[in-house]
């Protein structure tokens, strides 16, 4: 009994050391073949599992909207009040949910450059209201006109067309009117070839955002998705110094093996410059 119980325990120990000596041989190659597949499977080339996700993105993006609402516009008008509004929303829309158009390769410098298709889709159930709400806003029309010319005789004419459009210094529009455009009556009476369809966003829908060109990771994962260049440039000339730059990717995706340490820096072509996003705490979905 002895010696059954001594063997048991010996080979327990033997079958210990053998699994650990094993598993501190397994456990760095078995980390070596995860980042090696890793590093094969994000490069934004065909045939990869990130390149199929980055066509078209599984993930959905959404894109919010607070409307600030003037609430004493005849006081303003009348009186030079200062200008009270109310800030309203969110209203939501999910974007960028088109696949990407005219992919092309370039091996000389491991890019790939691609036109994105832009696309709004209101989603009720993430925003306060619909897109039928009003809002009195600034009528940005008859604003700049004074602005854009000063000449005291052409101002006399359009104030004449200001009046017989019946416009004002402010006016009354819908959310899908303001974010994606209408047609302005003063505008329409203006003698000349001038755009009379006025909106934050128009034109939008059916048009495209680009050419990008960002690093496919071939050479190195940690730039993949980074954007090269935009519109084939690396400076927009619209902000100061470092605002003005292209930094980052595009939001839709970034490189691997991201620390909670690190600034992930993205730009937008709404506003034409980089901004960038801090970790700050981890959360968690429950899902019933």
């Amino acid at each position: 009994m002895g010696c059954d119980r001594n063997c048991g325990l010996i080979t327990g120990a033997v079958i210990g050391a053998v699994l650990a000596v094993f598993g501190g041989i397994l456990m760095p190659v078995g980390d070596m073949l995860i980042q090696k597949t890793i590093k094969k499977e994000v490069v934004l080339e065909e045939g990869t599992t990130a390149f199929k996700n980055w066509v078209k993105t599984g993930t959905e993006i959404y894109r919010q909207f607070w409307i600030f609402d003037v609430q004493n516009p005849q006081e303003v008008m009348m009186n030079s009040s200062n200008i009270q509004v109310k800030q309203r929303g969110p209203y939501t829309y999910r974007v960028r949910f088109l696949a990407k158009e005219n992919i092309t390769q370039d091996p000389k410098d491991n890019t790939v450059s691609f036109l994105q298709p832009n696309g709004a889709i209101f989603e009720p159930s993430l925003s306060v209201g619909t897109e039928a709400d009003n809002f009195t806003v600034l009528n940005l029309a008859v604003a700049a006109a004074a602005h854009i010319y000063p000449n005291p005789f052409v101002q006399v004419v359009l104030n004449s067309l200001i009046n017989k459009s019946k416009s004002s210094m402010f006016q009354v529009r819908t959310l899908r009117e303001l974010l994606w455009g209408y047609t302005d009556p003063f505008l329409s009476l203006v003698p000349y070839p001038v755009t009379t369809t006025v909106g934050m966003f128009y034109p939008y829908n059916n048009t495209v955002d680009g050419v990008y060109k960002v690093f496919n990771g071939k050479d190195s994962i940690s730039k993949v998705a980074i954007i090269d260049t935009y519109k084939g440039k690396r400076n927009l000339s619209y902000w100061e110094s470092y605002c003005d730059m292209i930094n980052g990717t595009d939001a839709a995706s970034f490189p691997p093996f991201v620390e909670k340490s690190q600034v992930l820096q993205f730009f937008s072509s709404d506003i034409c410059r980089e901004t960038c996003v801090h970790f700050t705490s981890s959360f968690s979905i429950c899902k019933s």
